[in-house]
């Protein structure tokens, strides 16, 4: 208790003891490439005039990709610069980051095993989701198939065109993940991590002859079903240049939609930020009574946003922990075990419509 030694009038402020598991951040992204100078270290820009103040425009992809990130309405960006060659030391610094959601490497179409190390690296942390791209000049669609099999990746294709003043004909063809990573932040902020970033108008490049292929509906037929999500000139249609596909590259079909499995991350991030406070609780009935009902209220918010399926919460997911997760030895070695089950609403990729003609006959 303070103390008081004067007559008057105190105030207090107690804590309710009420804890809350918040969502983590979705839409803020990392970028890693060769840049003219700049820090080494991870360094947040939130504008295309920030990173060219503190970078530089000389370099080969990664000031075409931020200028797409924000044009595309991206917020936040760390950039990890490479400096002599070396991408893995810069890229570790990156998955290390903290709130970082989204992960580019431009120079990947010219920088041997660049690609690889950042799908290896978003599948062994799985806190993040990789954005690449395939080579330029891969007109034979036939042989294009995404690098691996990942549900923490996706592959997209193909190359856009963008201003490029520096460059004889003021054009440059470009890899479109920095594009890319800035339309899945603008999905992100505007509806959510649960809305598929496909259907997006991609902005920043430039009106004549946008694409470095032509892509329609009988390439994309051959193209979704792989796991590669085209980028498609839909203006004659009065739609624009638009994101076509929201797929990873996973062949397991639980995972076969981005915004799933970033869901998955996004709830399974969350609550493990939100249940830090738990290490070194009593592993009892108190303890186990408040984890079910801080997941609980969390995935109840979930729902609401329209992210998991059912007209119920009881339809949408369940939250169990307690002695029939755990056994004696888990309690007696201080594991507290719980189990969570969500049914994430998927995208209405095909829209089916059926028509049944009418005669007078079905009429009366």
């Amino acid at each position: 208790m303070p103390e008081y030694r004067a007559p008057g009038v105190y105030v207090e402020e107690i804590s309710s003891g009420l804890r809350t598991i918040e969502g983590v951040a979705t839409s803020t992204a990392g970028f890693v490439g060769e840049t003219e100078r700049g820090p080494v270290q991870p360094t947040l820009v939130t504008s295309w005039a920030e990173f060219e103040q503190t970078f530089g425009t000389d370099s080969i992809f990664l000031p075409y990709a931020v200028r797409g990130f924000f044009a595309n309405g991206g917020r936040r960006l760390f950039i990890a610069r490479v400096s002599g060659g070396d991408f893995r030391a810069p890229l570790a610094a990156l998955m290390a980051t903290p709130d970082i959601s989204l992960i580019a490497a431009p120079d990947e179409v010219v920088v041997s095993g660049l690609r690889e190390a950042v799908i290896d690296a978003c599948d062994e942390q799985k806190d993040r989701f990789a954005i690449t791209s395939a080579n330029a000049g891969m007109a034979d669609i036939t042989s294009l198939f995404p690098p691996r099999d990942s549900s923490y990746a996706a592959f997209y294709y193909p190359w856009i065109r963008v201003e490029a003043p520096h460059v004889e004909d003021g054009r440059r063809l470009v890899p479109p993940v920095g594009h890319l990573a800035g339309v899945y932040a603008r999905v992100d902020l505007a509806d959510g991590v649960h809305t598929p970033p496909a259907n997006e108008i991609v902005h920043g490049i430039v009106t004549e002859d946008p694409l470095e292929f032509t892509i329609g509906k009988h390439e994309q037929d051959i193209l979704n079903p792989r796991g590669v999500n085209v980028i498609r000139d839909v203006r004659s249609g009065g739609k624009g240049v638009r994101a076509w596909g929201a797929r990873t590259m996973a062949s397991d079909t639980d995972w076969k939609y981005i915004n799933v499995r970033r869901l998955l991350i996004f709830i399974e991030q969350s609550i493990v930020r939100g249940l830090e406070w738990t290490v070194f609780e009593h592993n009892a009935d108190a303890t186990w009574t408040a984890v079910r009902t801080l997941i609980d209220d969390f995935l109840t918010t979930v729902w609401r946003t329209g992210a998991l399926m059912g007209t119920r919460t009881e339809e949408a997911f369940f939250v169990t922990c307690g002695r029939t997760t755990m056994t004696q030895d888990d309690i007696d070695n201080g594991r507290l075990v719980c189990e969570v089950g969500v049914a994430p609403v998927k995208p209405a990729e095909f829209v089916v419509i059926r028509l049944r003609q009418m005669t007078l006959d079905t009429q009366s």
